[in-house]
């Protein structure tokens, strides 16, 4: 049966941009990894997914290209949509463990999706470590990554023992006859409330937004605010060119790390004066650092950029679908070695970037000055390629643990496309309690992302280090007396737990007349507060 009128929808000339950015070498593809603590049943799987995921229309949309390529390409519901062409089961390769998953998610994200049926396609893996995992697939002209999170995690449920879902039919049953004369705009309600069963604690207290996107939402709304931000973005310069930034392949790699406990991560940064995205953002640039150098990078006063997307999104939107974000440049100073120096220039530079509106600019926005799909591919291929070295996105995942099918999702991490020749993806997500940082990269150019994750975790313990109380009994020097160095493992980090940088407190006194109890900066007697005191 061929679609009708009303069946067809058009795309916006920003998606239609994104569904037209796919190169052989950068796939405009959101991929993401979902473990699980226990093994997942298929077959609920499957019925979950049917009567909570693709009661979104867009689920069960394909892409109809126009004849001869004149005018916007449309959506059209799939006349032999079926969730087995969508949903398959796969076998981890021996000995099936976390570095085997790694590759398999690296091998998919790499490979392109069938573009005569719907963008979007899951890979279960049923037997993972002590459960199973789903590799998820889809496409950014269906929606941005924010957004595909959020519906993605509607279908969890916020209890162990959660009932099978029940069809939407059955829902509808349960209402009015009123109601049911009224199917769509009910149905339309129905895939609401679904969307948001489990998203609308989405938003972790300690995990902090780069930027908050709602200081930018009245900007976004006027044509000369979009104007005027789009014109400084384009006057931005090329970035430094280091190994970083090449001619990328087919081939990816990708790695993650295993959770960070997230109060630890405010307890350092409670320590050293920054927020959670401080402390990561930190421990991202010495870890970019330390790669670089082993590379044999200059690394000297380097300054290299990243792009951070921003979600412009209301929280209050009933349409989830499509792509409604901004752009953040931000220059990341790898020259600065020393941590908590590295962490106030980061610090003063993201301020810089909360207080200007013109900093972002949303693609979301750029339909409304008059751009055409080809002048928006042209600029999405400048802004990254040129302007930026990586690509970081930031999402504030659920508080509690969720579960699909029944069974508790352990880990999440997602990677958002990396366009314009761009051949690093950086990515922290934050779920119960927990922050996982995870790397993408071209294998060509950066063939051991896993180099990057060992540098992130040394830098991190660097943190954590400075940030521990000192142990009762541990000799301090005194004044004059000379501190010996730290001695230096191969990966750049300092051996010992009770190093002096390390472990003396402030030897200045408060305003009270009390002793004060942050700890001194690196090699000198007093901390960054009462810096240039007199002891």
């Amino acid at each position: 049966m061929s679609p009708t009128f009303m069946d067809i929808e058009p795309f916006s000339s920003v998606d239609a941009a994104w569904l037209h950015i796919d190169t052989p070498s950068n796939l405009a593809v959101i991929t993401g990894v979902i473990t699980f603590e226990s093994p997942v049943d298929f077959e609920r799987l499957k019925v979950t997914f049917e009567r909570r995921l693709i009661i979104h229309s867009r689920f069960r949309q394909r892409v109809n290209e126009p004849i001869l390529g004149l005018g916007p390409p449309t959506w059209e519901f799939d006349p032999d949509f079926a969730i087995a062409n969508h949903l398959e089961r796969i076998h981890l390769p021996e000995p099936g463990d976390h570095e085997a998953l790694q590759r398999m998610v690296a091998k998919y994200m790499s490979t392109p999706l069938d573009p005569a049926r719907p963008l979007w396609k899951f890979h279960f893996i049923e037997h993972y470590q002590t459960g199973s995992a789903l590799i998820c697939r889809l496409h950014h002209c269906i929606a941005d990554g924010m957004a595909l999170v959020q519906v993605l995690l509607s279908a969890a449920d916020k209890e162990a023992n959660a009932p099978w879902p029940e069809p939407v039919d059955a829902q509808l049953r349960q209402l009015r006859p009123l109601a049911r004369l009224l199917r769509p705009a009910v149905k339309a309600v129905l895939d609401w409330q679904h969307s948001w069963r489990a998203t609308g604690d989405l938003v972790h207290e300690g995990m902090d937004m780069l930027v908050q996107p709602t200081r930018f939402m009245q900007a976004a709304r006027y044509g000369r605010d979009a104007s005027k931000a789009l014109g400084k973005l384009l006057l931005i310069g090329p970035d430094r060119q280091t190994v970083l930034r090449g001619k990328c392949g087919v081939a990816k790699r990708t790695v993650w790390t295993e959770g960070i406990d997230l109060n630890e991560i405010k307890a350092i940064g409670g320590l050293m004066g920054g927020t959670v995205n401080d402390i990561l953002l930190s421990a991202v640039t010495g870890a970019l650092r330390r790669y670089l150098e082993g590379r044999g990078e200059p690394v000297d006063g380097l300054d290299i950029r990243i792009v951070v997307p921003v979600n412009l999104r209301p929280p209050d939107a009933a349409e989830l679908f499509g792509n409604r974000f901004g752009l953040v440049f931000l220059s990341l100073p790898i020259g600065v070695r020393d941590p908590l120096r590295r962490l106030i220039v980061l610090k003063r530079r993201m301020d810089a970037i909360k207080a200007s509106p013109e900093a972002v600019v949303a693609f979301g926005i750029v339909a409304a000055i008059g751009m055409t799909p080809t002048q928006i591919e042209d600029l999405i291929v400048a802004i990254f390629g040129m302007k930026g070295s990586a690509v970081i996105t930031n999402v504030p995942g659920p508080r509690q643990p969720l579960y699909l099918a029944g069974s508790q999702i352990k880990n999440l991490m997602f990677w958002v496309p990396m366009p314009g020749n761009l051949s690093l993806g950086l990515s922290i997500i934050s779920y119960a309690g927990k922050v996982v940082v995870g790397v993408a990269s071209d294998s060509g150019l950066i063939p051991d992302p896993e180099k990057i994750l060992d540098a992130f975790n040394a830098e991190f313990e660097q943190m954590r280090r400075w940030g521990r109380p000192p142990e009762k009994n541990v000799p301090q020097p005194q004044e004059g007396q000379s501190v010996p160095p730290a001695r230096q493992t191969e990966s750049g980090t300092q051996e010992g737990r009770h190093q002096p940088e390390d472990s003396m407190l402030c030897q200045a006194l408060t305003k009270s007349g009390q002793r004060c109890k942050n700890r001194a900066l690196p090699n000198a007697k007093t901390c960054r507060i009462h810096q240039g005191q007199r002891i």
